[in-house]
């Protein structure tokens, strides 16, 4: 059994600033830690608390979320894990949030859909930088195949907002993980993919203004994108 060391979390603002706002929760990618993710907060919306989670398992001079298998198809059971104890460390926090969301990068990624999949309910939407699906287990038994299809119904029931952007040079993803992905996403959720030219494994400037404008209109949906017109008064 894996769990989050609360005392391990990096948060964005001091505790007496948090509660009442929304929640973000960042999720490394593998070999990385808590202070990794938690730089991008000077560039995301300012009125959402960020709280960034130190994997369980160690890695190398980091941290990894589940152990590493074949590229882009960890073993499913070893990423529910994760799943279940992100969601164990939530159930801690009460209600302090009005919202919880998920913004994970590679590894960390995989995890936040595993979390779509497990709560589709519970997260405004979900960003993925440079990650991809976990693929349902060929290997598991009846009843673990047929718990993890209900859960891709039900999530494809609610289809939850969704940002997914990665490179068009990334050789760390291998490309049937992404295409996995691209099609899942189409089949569950209501997801915006955008493709980053010359962008290895890793962030671009455009790919942090595209996530803030998707966070912000998932938060206000009232709010027109750059290409919609203006209504005529």
């Amino acid at each position: 059994m894996v769990t989050i060391d609360p005392a391990l979390v990096r948060w964005s603002v001091e505790e007496p600033d948090r509660a009442g706002r929304p929640l973000v929760v960042l999720l490394h990618g593998v070999g990385s830690h808590e202070g990794d993710l938690i730089g991008l907060a000077p560039y995301l919306p300012q009125d959402v608390v960020l709280a960034s989670l130190r994997a369980p398992l160690e890695h190398g001079d980091g941290f990894s979320w589940y152990p590493l298998s074949t590229p882009g198809a960890p073993s499913a059971g070893a990423v529910d894990d994760a799943a279940e104890a992100v969601l164990a460390w939530l159930d801690g926090l009460g209600d302090a949030h009005p919202t919880v969301s998920l913004l994970g990068f590679s590894q960390g990624g995989s995890l936040s859909l595993q979390l779509l999949r497990h709560a589709p309910r519970r997260f405004g939407f979900a960003a993925v930088l440079a990650g991809f699906v976990v693929p349902l287990s060929p290997d598991a038994d009846p009843d673990t195949a047929a718990a993890a299809a209900a859960r891709d119904e039900a999530l494809a029931e609610v289809r939850p907002p969704v940002f997914y952007g990665r490179g068009d040079v990334d050789s760390v993803i291998p490309v049937a993980a992404v295409e996995r992905t691209s099609s899942w996403l189409e089949e569950h959720a209501d997801a915006e993919q955008t493709v980053y030219p010359g962008l290895a494994h890793g962030v671009s400037q455009e790919e942090l203004v595209d996530l803030v404008a998707f966070m912000t209109r998932v938060a206000n949906p009232a709010v027109l994108d750059e290409t919609d017109e203006a209504p005529v008064a």
